[in-house]
């Protein structure tokens, strides 16, 4: 019990900078589920933001700079699964894996442009952390929740606009309505193909964002596979916080304790083999979706490619 103690901090400092990127990446497929499209390829936008915003940020030496090309280069990237999807009807699914695999080949791609033979190119900035007075001095709690960098706190600002967004706001509710029923919303007036291509525009630059946050705030170094299926867990987040922001919140915390308890007991048991630890993340992944998956089926349109003749 001492030794976990000792270890909570850590964990705590681990489990938000972990929920970040999650966090993100599933407030993008909020957006993008609840106009009816399951975008399975969180995992090649995240990359391409990882990378993109890693390399711009090392060029420029501003990292906020770094954070909206990475961005842009995810709408980018989604906008090509939103054709695919919402323009062609192209299974979403298929054209999720199709993402999964060209997203992160091109980022590989130009890391090997881009570092070469110098390691050292591999390394660029981090964004400071910003400390709260008073509230950073918490025991346990303050520095991790309260000791961030501004990417950060945005990250989690985020949550009540996205929830006010779908409560409140008439377009929100339009958001709803095509993820329930297309046909039905097409006869109100609300522009279904419209909607659905804001939808990719969204997902792609708050995934992006995520993976921008892991080479611009989460670790300095570069390295290829950097992503480590952070997507798949966002997919999974979306599902165990019902499709709701504050939903979503949680489940990325949740996932981000497992991270974080997974950096602790590397600390504590050295000789275990570190990938045994390093799966506690993603066994819990499953295991969530084993539970919690099946019970609820998500907006009604999900998944399902929309015809405008079929009025």
């Amino acid at each position: 019990m001492d030794v976990f103690l000792m270890s909570l901090p850590t964990i705590l400092k681990t489990m938000v900078m972990g929920a970040v990127p999650i966090l993100l990446a599933s407030l993008g497929e909020v957006f993008s589920e609840r106009a009816g499209l399951v975008n399975i390829g969180l995992e090649g936008v995240m990359a391409i933001g990882a990378f993109v915003g890693f390399a711009i940020g090392k060029m420029t030496g501003n990292l906020w700079l770094g954070l909206v090309v990475g961005m842009l280069a995810g709408i980018a990237v989604n906008l090509l699964y939103g054709f695919c999807t919402v323009t062609l009807c192209a299974d979403q699914v298929v054209t999720g894996m199709a993402i999964n695999i060209l997203a992160p080949a091109i980022a590989l791609f130009g890391y090997n442009l881009f570092v070469g033979s110098n390691p050292a190119n591999a390394t660029g900035d981090q964004m400071a952390s910003l400390a709260i007075p008073g509230l950073a001095n918490i025991p346990f709690v303050g520095n991790a929740f309260f000791n961030q960098t501004l990417m950060g706190y945005l990250a989690f600002v985020l949550v009540p606009l996205v929830w006010y967004f779908f409560k409140n706001f008439r377009f929100g509710l339009s958001f709803r309505s095509v993820g329930e029923n297309p046909q039905a919303a097409e006869t109100l007036g609300i522009n279904v193909v419209r909607v659905k291509y804001l939808a990719c525009v969204l997902c792609g630059a708050l995934a992006a964002a995520g993976g921008a946050f892991l080479t611009l705030c989460y670790t300095p170094i570069y390295t290829d596979g950097i992503v480590m299926g952070r997507g798949f867990i966002a997919l999974a987040t979306v599902i165990f916080g019902r499709w709701s922001a504050v939903g979503v919140l949680g489940a990325s915390l949740l996932f981000g304790f497992f991270d974080g308890l997974n950096v602790a007991l590397q600390a504590q048991f050295q000789a275990a083999p570190v990938m045994f630890f390093k799966m506690i993340p993603y066994a819990f992944t499953i295991v969530a979706l084993l539970f919690f998956g099946s019970k609820h089926a998500g907006p009604k349109a999900n998944g399902k490619p929309y015809f405008r003749e079929m009025r």
